[in-house]
C-alpha cells in the first residue's frame, strides 16, 4: 500500500515548500522510498487527484470545534461550514474568530475539539505562532473540493483517503516534551541535533511496532537527511505517514475514529488518542 506523509504550511515558500513524503507499507514494513517538493497548495491540489490507492496523514486541522461553529451560525455539517470558509476572504475568515474570542473571557478564549484536548495540540482556532487555524483555512476548503476520501468528515468510496496527523504526538513518545527541531529564524542546538537521532532510531525500533503495528526501514542516505535538516520538515512528513499507515491498518475498524468523535470536527489518527480521555 502506497502511504504518504505532508508536513503543511499556511504559507509555502521556496524556503519552506510542502514536502510529501513517499512510502510503501508490506509485510509489517513501512519503507521509505521518496520525497517529492509539491511547492504551493497548486502541487497540492494535483497530488490529492493523483492515483491510488493511498492513504495520506496531512499535518493540520480538518475542521474547527464544535461550539464555535455554532457560535459563528456556520452550516452544521463538514461540508457545510467549510464551505463557508471557501468563499469568506483570509480577513473575515481571521476576522470572525477574533471578534468570537474577544467576547470570551480571559483564560477562556479558545474552544478545543476532543482531538486537540486528547493530543496536547493548539486550538484548531489558533492564528498564531503555531498558526494552525490559518492552515485549517488554507487546506480544508482543497480537501473539501477535492475527490478524496476525507476522514472522518467525508468518508466515501475513494481509493485516495486523507486523514489528519500531528507529528508531535509520535516524537513525544520517544522523546517526551524535548525539542528536535528549530524554526527558521533560530539556529539549532546539539541538543535538537541528538533528538533528531534519537527520534529516527526509534521509528526502526521494536518500539514502534508495539505501539503502531509496524516498523520504519530506510538506508543510510535517508537517515543522514532526516537528521541533518534543522527544522525536521521531512522527518515530520515522515511522521505523518506513521500515523497514515496506522490508520490505515485500522481502515476495517473505521480507520481508527472512536465513536465519541464529532466527525464534522475532524479526528487525529493515532493510537494514543484511543488510549487517553479528556
Amino acid at each position: 500500500m502506497r502511504i504518504y506523509g505532508l508536513d503543511f504550511t499556511s504559507a509555502p515558500s521556496k524556503r519552506k515548500p510542502l514536502v510529501l513524503i513517499g512510502c510503501a507499507l508490506d509485510d509489517g514494513i513501512l519503507r521509505v522510498e521518496s520525497a517529492e517538493v509539491l511547492g504551493g497548495f497548486e502541487g497540492f491540489e494535483r497530488f490529492l487527484e493523483k492515483g491510488g490507492p493511498w492513504a495520506c496523514g496531512m499535518d493540520f486541522p480538518f475542521g474547527q470545534p464544535r461550539p464555535l461553529i455554532e457560535a459563528l451560525a456556520w452550516p452544521e455539517t463538514w461540508e457545510g461550514y467549510v464551505g463557508k470558509v471557501s468563499r469568506l476572504s483570509k480577513e473575515e475568515f481571521e476576522g470572525a474568530i477574533k471578534d468570537h474570542m474577544a467576547g470570551r473571557p480571559k483564560g477562556g478564549k479558545y474552544h478545543y475539539r476532543l482531538a486537540d484536548r486528547r493530543s496536547g495540540s493548539s486550538s484548531a482556532m489558533r492564528l498564531f505562532r503555531v498558526p494552525v487555524g490559518k492552515m485549517f483555512y488554507r487546506g480544508a476548503p482543497i480537501l473539501l473540493s477535492s475527490s478524496a476520501s476525507v476522514e472522518p468528515c467525508r468518508p466515501t468510496r475513494s481509493g485516495r483517503v486523507a486523514v489528519e496527523a500531528y507529528p508531535a504526538v509520535v516524537a513525544r513518545r520517544f522523546l517526551g516534551r524535548r525539542s528536535y527541531k528549530s524554526d527558521e529564524h533560530k539556529k539549532q542546538t546539539s541538543v535538537q541535533r541528538a533528538a533528531r537521532e534519537e527520534l529516527v532510531a526509534e521509528l526502526e525500533s521494536t518500539a514502534l511496532r508495539e505501539t503502531y503495528g509496524f516498523a520504519v526501514e530506510m538506508d543510510t542516505e535517508w537517515r543522514e537527511e532526516l537528521v541533518r535538516d534543522p527544522m525536521a520538515d521531512t522527518l515530520d512528513s515522515l511522521l505523518c505517514a506513521v500515523q497514515a499507515a496506522w490508520a490505515y491498518t485500522k481502515r476495517d475498524e473505521g480507520w481508527g475514529v472512536p465513536a465519541e468523535c464529532d466527525r464534522d470536527e475532524g479526528w487525529i489518527l493515532d493510537p494514543m488518542l484511543l488510549e487517553e480521555r479528556g
